[in-house]
């Protein structure tokens, strides 16, 4: 869990945050000493090689601190793991002095070319929506070529960051566009992106890098909406719990549509909480297969419409005042509802994958029965 002092850092510059569509430098450092950024790091790099459900319950904290503060130290976390596919001589490149590397990344779509040289590649394109692009020190990229797609890790000294990134939500991320031109990538710095999807299999792997990357990535980036929809539940009661100011009126939560809201908002985002803690405890430790990965995947798509729609409930009962243009449960709102809409998150694709792990796993035993029965 983050410590107070950072917690009450990144909270304080939470609105500075979304006003500037960056993070400030004092919050970047702030993450980085709270050890984001090495959560997933090999133990040789001097990284903790952790667990999923320690990084859920770290970045929802902070997310009640701030959303897009913890997106990007999420994100880093993840990288970290991402990288951790590279060969040995990679990884020494990046994490040799130090595992608290903040890592950006831009895999899907797989962009730009790479073009076979002698010991490596060179690489060059534009990839879009990179989350922390301004503060990292490495990108890694997916770039397609003639034996399928690779991830190439390229320092940040080669990376142009072009200033694209005015969303709705999140908008602290500073998810700019980035853009490579003819940079040289070793052959150490490369890995093909088909082994991050289906999971490492070197012998020795943690477990953290051998699952597959759709096992936990639902989870992850769910984790940021479950802290803002609870710091939105925590404003919103304390709006309920109130008289209007020099009303003379009873507290708002006097009103049934309160109390009903409280009631059903306040679930939901239990029951999100309770649908992540559950996914992450799988990817720790359950057997690993299509039918958990798809479960995995509805379990975060579907906590993600529920906490969109506890926000949605809270917005539309809080008074004028509480959803101000400028105020808090208007950000966390907007912020929510930016995470839910991620490709990750959107609920039909993540059914069809579900149905299609589920009922055809299912169809040879319905179908024996069936003929038994008869």
């Amino acid at each position: 869990m983050p410590s107070t002092s950072t917690a009450s850092t990144v909270a304080e510059h939470a609105r500075r945050a979304d006003a500037d569509r960056a993070l400030a430098t004092v919050v970047v450092a702030e993450l980085t000493s709270a050890g984001l950024a090495r959560h997933f790091v090999p133990r040789r790099w001097g990284g903790a090689e952790g667990e999923f459900t320690g990084l859920l319950d770290e970045v929802a904290a902070l997310a009640e601190a701030c959303t897009s503060a913890a997106w990007v130290g999420m994100l880093w976390a993840a990288h970290g793991r991402f990288a951790a596919l590279l060969p040995e001589e990679g990884q020494r490149e990046i994490w040799g002095a130090s595992p608290d590397v903040r890592i950006s990344a831009a895999l899907m779509p797989p962009a730009g070319r790479a073009e076979p040289v002698g010991g490596g590649r060179r690489v060059t394109g534009t990839w879009g929506c990179v989350s922390g692009i301004g503060s990292a020190q490495w990108l890694l990229v997916a770039a397609p070529e003639t034996q399928g797609v690779r991830v190439f890790a390229v320092p940040a000294e080669e990376v142009e960051v072009l200033d694209t990134w005015d969303a709705t939500g999140l908008r602290g991320t500073g998810s700019h566009t980035a853009s490579v031109r003819d940079a040289f990538v070793p052959h150490h710095r490369s890995f093909p992106l088909a082994e991050l999807m289906r999971g490492g299999d070197a012998p020795g792997l943690a477990r953290c890098h051998s699952v597959p990357a759709q096992l936990a990535g639902g989870l992850m980036f769910c984790a940021p909406a479950l802290g803002a929809a609870r710091h939105a539940l925590a404003l919103w009661s304390g709006w309920a719990a109130a008289k209007a100011p020099g009303s003379g009126r009873p507290p708002h939560h006097d009103s049934a549509a309160v109390r009903e809201t409280l009631a059903v908002a306040s679930a939901h985002i239990d029951a999100a909480g309770l649908l992540l803690q559950r996914a992450a405890g799988r990817a720790d430790t359950g057997p690993v297969g299509a039918a958990l990965v798809a479960a995995n995947q509805r379990d975060a798509a579907v906590a993600a419409g529920l906490l969109a729609d506890a926000v949605d409930r809270l917005f539309r009962t809080g008074g004028a005042h509480l959803r101000a243009g400028g105020g808090d449960l208007n950000r966390l709102w907007r912020d929510v509802h930016t995470v839910a809409s991620h490709g990750v998150l959107r609920l039909e694709p993540v059914a069809a994958a579900y149905a299609s792990a589920t009922l055809a796993a299912d169809a040879p035993a319905r179908t024996s029965a069936a003929s038994r029965s008869r």
